[in-house]
């Protein structure tokens, strides 16, 4: 159960950081906010393969 909070809070704070980045710099830039945001979401990714996936 704790694991699956884990998750869920790692989600969340993915989504906190892409919308905040969203507003504050890519508003009214479709592309490049989207360029931007799978960046994010690849870079999250990474970091829990490498550092918080339990074999």
């Amino acid at each position: 159960m704790g694991g699956r909070v884990a998750i869920v809070l790692y989600v969340v704070a993915m989504a906190a950081v892409i919308v905040g980045v969203d507003f504050l710099f890519f508003r009214n830039r479709f592309w490049e906010r989207l360029i931007v945001n799978i960046g994010i979401v690849l870079v999250f990714a990474a970091f829990y393969l490498r550092f918080l996936k339990h074999p």
